[in-house]
């Protein structure tokens, strides 16, 4: 694709407009007219799944091919990207992973910002949602809305007012009788499995602290060219900018606070925490902080220290730690100390669960039975965005508080000639949090 951007603006509501509205359809019933298993719903059996990819990055790729790679007859029938290249792209190497199984022909391959309306219209079955995470409440509503299955890549939302609107889609999945998997891998993975069941079970005790990271380096970027809009920049650099990615605390570390809301069975209830920028401070560092530092409160009394960090020649860590009254865990390693002494043996098998959340979706949709796993996908991805919250304003706030905000990040118009939601000032510089100024409810 060229660099000159595409003049695709989306015709319908916004998600500005349905925010305002979907609660209030829900609640009525409005949108669950003509309910009951949706056509595409596999009751059982071997039928063919038609897939459709919506985003062709990196991870669109990896999801689509880990689609592909499930028991079963499965076909990937279109594609659909904001950029033509990406969509050449993946769809180039899935022909040479997967000849026999994608068939998508030129009038199935969809570039723009309305892609994703043409793919829920090419006769799929099950939609893989893989765009920056900003889209995913438009693009999960339009896809249950749609009828059909879904597998959606984590974070679910980037704000408060997209994560209800997926919880709002959510029910709506559920009351139709659609599966839905969310991208929290771990959540499929033995070593977790086996871990979480023994805590749960009180091999540690009393649970009263907790401690999650995800400290590393700096991501990917891409440089500007000439000729881009600020949008298309934007979207080509999606990780830096809120209304796309909502901080690294959002698109990354909800991995480990996912995993402990799975151990707590719960989702914190109160949350402070302090961040900054230390070392990212160029022009091309967009508006994300390089690091934050989140104490969560759940209902039971015991926190959660949680750490993230993007600085090279740092303590690099990704893991979950408990600590209770007899003794403690390293959640990830399967390693228990105390009283309880444990070590996950995988018994020399360890699938990758990447593979293993597709395969649990597709098997749970060929029997009849089809899993959602929306809503904690939504209470995760609403935990991390949380910590953001407390993190850009310097205050104390309650999950509710957090939950019920209406600052909404999305920009008003897509379009990749539209005025995106931040812009940089004279100098090139783009607006950054300041703790005790910025509002976040």
């Amino acid at each position: 694709m060229s660099e000159q951007p595409r003049r695709h603006v989306i015709q319908e509501p916004s998600r500005r407009q349905f925010i305002k509205t979907s609660s209030a359809i829900v609640a009525s019933g409005a949108l669950a007219g003509g309910l009951g298993v949706a056509r595409s719903a596999h009751a059982a059996g071997s039928d063919q799944i038609k897939i459709a990819l919506i985003g062709c990055g990196g991870r669109g790729a990896g999801a689509a091919a880990q689609a592909l790679s499930t028991a079963g007859d499965v076909k990937l029938v279109a594609l659909a990207d904001a950029f033509q290249d990406n969509l050449d792209n993946t769809l180039k190497g899935l022909r040479q992973q997967f000849a026999d199984r994608v068939e998508v022909p030129k009038e199935r391959q969809f570039a723009g910002f309305d892609a994703y309306q043409h793919a829920l219209d090419a006769g799929a079955d099950l939609v893989i949602l893989a765009t920056p995470p900003g889209f995913r409440p438009i693009h999960f509503e339009a896809a249950i809305r749609a009828g059909k299955h879904v597998f959606m890549e984590k974070p679910v939302a980037v704000d408060a007012p997209g994560v209800r609107q997926v919880l709002a889609a959510a029910e709506l999945a559920r009351q139709k009788g659609l599966g839905v998997g969310v991208g929290l891998q771990r959540r499929h993975q033995a070593a977790y499995q086996e871990t979480i069941q023994r805590l749960q079970d009180g091999a540690i005790g009393t649970i009263m602290l907790m401690r999650a990271y995800w400290n590393g380096t700096r991501p990917w970027f891409r440089p500007r060219q000439a000729g881009q809009t600020e949008m298309e920049y934007q979207m080509r650099n999606w990780y830096y900018f809120n209304w796309l990615c909502g901080d690294h605390i959002v698109e990354q570390h909800i991995h480990n606070l996912d995993v402990i809301n799975w151990l707590k069975g719960d989702y914190p209830v109160s949350a402070n925490g302090m961040g900054g920028l230390q070392i990212r401070k160029g022009k091309d560092d967009g508006e994300i902080f390089d690091h934050h530092f989140v104490e969560f409160t759940y209902r039971d009394g015991s926190t959660l220290y949680s750490q993230c960090r993007h600085m090279p020649g740092c303590w690099n860590h990704v893991a979950e730690h408990a600590h209770g009254t007899k003794g403690s865990v390293d959640i990830g390693a399967g390693i228990i100390d105390g009283d309880n002494k444990w070590r996950y043996r995988d018994r020399g098998q360890r699938p990758d669960p990447f593979q293993v959340e597709h395969d649990d979706l597709f098997a749970s949709i060929r029997s009849g039975n089809p899993i959602n796993e929306a809503e904690y996908g939504a209470k995760s991805s609403m935990t991390a965005i949380y910590g953001r919250m407390a993190t850009y304003s310097g205050k104390v706030l309650s999950w509710d508080e957090a939950i019920g905000s209406s600052i909404c990040l999305a920009p008003q118009e897509y379009s990749f000639t539209a005025t995106p939601p931040v812009v940089p000032d004279a100098q090139g510089n783009y607006p950054i949090a300041i703790p005790g100024v910025t509002r976040v409810v």
